[in-house]
């Protein structure tokens, strides 16, 4: 079964291959979730500052039963974050917001402030909160430390002068954005990619091309798509606060077979609606 399944990171923390993504879930609603997801089988939880769900995520963890060293708790340090002091601060500031001693993940959620995303040069900032992420993993405050939407220049702005590689890369990542030139550079240099909204925000669910591929296999679409970001080699995070769909979703212990592969990856970026402004990969 997948939620038994993990991949080993770079630095050798094992990471599971299906986690429970937060985003949109309400601080509220979110220990719930995470409650529900346990006891269905995830043990890879994904939150955020920016999602403003780590107090709830913090709560379902402490809450769920299982001893602390049993779940794969992410978070990521806000985008706005360019500084070394701040950042440092901002990590102290998820600690205590999840209420736990240590993260298994912490990203830098994106290589620009969400306001000039794709904008201007951060170059610097960037290294001075990785610097802070690589303090913080030597004091054991957190397990592993990576990045989110960075591309491959970003990458290399810390790869030329980090102490600790990035273990990680969260990208968007699904049938129709499938950035293949950074999910191969980012095998290159050892990182592992997790795929965000894997159901492209929810626009795939009409696709018709993948419900048709997906009825070939008699699952959902859904399960296709997840099932794809999983044979791509990502940790794959979908987002839902409903148990049945929490089921449902790591129900994919089925093949994709080469030539769906082929097709599911030439297919072109789409319009996500109201969620346009988030990163495409494919042709941009």
């Amino acid at each position: 079964m997948i939620l038994n399944e993990t991949y080993a990171l770079s630095n050798g923390v094992q990471i599971p291959k299906l986690g429970l993504g937060t985003w949109f879930i309400d601080d509220g609603d979110t220990a719930q979730a995470v409650r529900d997801a346990v006891e269905i089988g995830y043990r890879n939880i994904d939150t955020a500052q920016a999602y403003g769900n780590e107090r709830g995520v913090g709560e379902g963890v402490r809450t769920c039963g299982l001893d602390r060293d049993d779940l794969f708790v992410s978070t990521k340090l806000a985008a706005e974050i360019k500084d070394h002091d701040g950042a440092l601060a901002a990590i102290d500031g998820s600690l205590s917001a999840l209420g736990l001693d240590h993260i298994d993940l912490m990203l830098i959620h994106s290589p620009q402030p969400w306001a000039d995303f794709r904008g201007g040069d951060y170059a610097e900032g960037n290294r001075e909160a990785w610097r802070a992420l690589e303090e913080a993993h030597q004091a054991g405050k957190v397990r592993a430390i990576g990045v989110s939407n960075f591309l491959e220049h970003d990458l290399d702005n810390i790869l030329g002068s980090c102490t600790v590689a990035p273990q990680v890369n969260q990208l968007l990542v699904h049938a129709g954005n499938t950035p293949g030139d950074l999910l191969a550079y980012c095998a290159d240099e050892n990182v592992l990619v997790e795929a965000y909204s894997p159901i492209a925000h929810g626009a795939l669910l009409q696709h018709p091309e993948i419900a048709e591929i997906a009825g070939r296999y008699d699952v959902s679409v859904p399960q296709l798509c997840i099932r794809y970001t999983l044979q791509l080699g990502t940790v794959s995070l979908p987002k839902t606060a409903n148990p049945e769909h929490m089921r449902s979703n790591a129900e994919v212990d089925f093949t994709i077979s080469a030539l769906d592969m082929a097709t599911l990856r030439g297919m072109q970026a789409l319009d996500y609606g109201e969620h346009r402004a988030f990163p495409v990969y494919s042709g941009k």
